[in-house]
Order: C-alpha cells, then sequence, then structure tokens
C-alpha cells in the first residue's frame, strides 16, 4: 500500500472573520473529496482568519498514482481565486 501526504498552507486575504474563513475551508474540502476521492482535514492555523492549513492524504497501489492525485488537488487549490498558496509539502510512502 501507498499513502500519499499533501500539506498546504494558504493565505485568504479576502476574509475578515472566521465565518467567512470556515465558509472557503468548507468548499475546498468539499470540492477536493468529491472529485479526487482523498481525505481532507484542516490541519492548523484554524483560529487564525487568514490562514489556512488543508491536510490531504490518499492511499493506493500505485505510487506514481498517488503523485498524479496529489498534483491533481494542489492545481485545484491554485487556481481557486480565493487562496494564495504560501508552502506545501508532500510525501509518499
Amino acid at each position: 500500500m501507498v499513502v500519499g501526504t499533501l500539506q498546504v498552507d494558504m493565505i485568504v486575504s479576502e476574509s475578515h472573520s472566521l465565518k467567512a474563513r470556515r465558509r472557503v475551508v468548507r468548499s475546498l474540502k468539499d470540492r477536493i473529496r468529491g472529485r479526487f476521492n482523498v481525505s481532507v482535514a484542516d490541519v492548523g492555523d484554524q483560529d487564525l482568519w487568514q490562514r489556512i492549513s488543508l491536510g490531504v492524504a490518499v492511499a493506493t497501489s500505485d505510487r506514481r498514482f498517488a503523485d498524479e492525485v496529489l498534483d491533481k488537488v494542489l492545481d485545484l487549490i491554485e487556481l481557486d481565486g480565493r487562496v494564495n498558496i504560501v508552502s506545501q509539502s508532500r510525501r509518499i510512502e
């Protein structure tokens, strides 16, 4: 079994409250889960209204497939005009 993980740290410049931040997080999580059938969680900075840290995990039998899925997840996040990616880290084991 191969497990791929991705952590993406983002800034939501248009967010002016925790409620607005949660709306963006929920939207991103739902879109990522629905499109790629992966696990997604808000893994940090939950009390900061302009920061989001999402964790994504995929389990598969093919290392290359895991890498491709994580690439596509990252592309989807990059295309979202509400967030700017600050950093990312990926691990495939």
